[in-house]
């Protein structure tokens, strides 16, 4: 009798018989994503030093410069940010991430959650959960953004007729590339890619089927794409404000 109450699942809220520092990620996560939000914010009320010379924030692209918004002195990054953020906000990772940190529905596996966290839930069927379903249709327009970003890429190294590299175009280049691997490895890409394959023996599949590999590959490591490019986006936008500032800290190459 002794030994089956002892296996019992803990019954108080935060209890477990995990002997590990259980909280550390749910914690870490929610200061992560509390820093990157507040600077994102602020940031996007900023409404300055986002672009000099050939160098644009990822922030703030593509520059849509609409004359009543301007009127309104409305920073044109909310026209933008919302396609980024909706994309993150219904990953599969971050729902997880998020569920966890914020909503404690659980705070980690085999860990009570407090009481009340979770009471209710439903599923993703009402809203606003229900949202998490447009994490598809976010991820075609992300692509478009994505494309606008690697564009800006090429004209921060390819003008006046030569190619022209720095430190900052160097970050750029990273940053697009992070963003590229964490696009590439989400969930609906792969399903885009292999999902509507039958027969992946067929030679007329081999083509898919190896682009199917490489994205299961990147969504292998989906949770670290996920930082990196959550943060590589961060840091280049804060290298451009300091540059547009400074511009010697462009760092040119040649």
């Amino acid at each position: 009798m002794q030994q089956t109450q002892s296996a019992k699942s803990p019954a108080h809220q935060g209890m477990t018989t995990r002997k590990d520092m259980w909280w550390l990620e749910p914690a870490l996560v929610a200061i992560g994503f509390a820093c990157f939000g507040a600077y994102g914010t602020f940031r996007a009320f900023e409404n300055n030093y986002y672009e000099f010379a050939h160098y644009l924030s990822p922030f703030y692209s593509p520059k849509i410069l609409l004359p009543f918004w301007q009127s309104m002195h409305m920073s044109p990054a909310w026209l933008i940010l919302w396609i980024p953020g909706g994309f993150r906000a219904t990953c599969y990772y971050y729902r997880k991430a998020y569920y966890r940190a914020y909503f404690m529905t659980p705070p980690a596996c085999a860990v009570t959650p407090p009481v009340g966290a979770g009471s209710g839930y439903c599923g993703e069927t009402k809203f606003p959960f229900v949202m998490q379903n447009m994490h598809r249709y976010f991820f075609y327009l992300a692509g478009i953004v994505l494309a606008i970003l690697w564009y800006d890429v090429f004209a921060a190294m390819f003008y006046d007729g030569g190619f022209h590299l720095s430190g900052l175009s160097l970050f750029m280049l990273v940053n697009v590339i992070f963003l590229s691997a964490y696009s590439g490895g989400c969930h609906a890409c792969r399903h885009l890619v292999g999902g509507r394959l039958d027969c992946f023996s067929c030679p007329s599949a081999k083509p898919q089927l190896s682009a199917w590999k490489f994205v299961t590959k990147l969504n292998e490591h989906h949770m670290a794409w996920a930082w990196f490019s959550l943060f590589s986006v961060g840091l280049t936008d804060f290298y451009i404000r300091c540059a547009s500032q400074n511009p010697s800290l462009a760092l040119p190459l040649f």
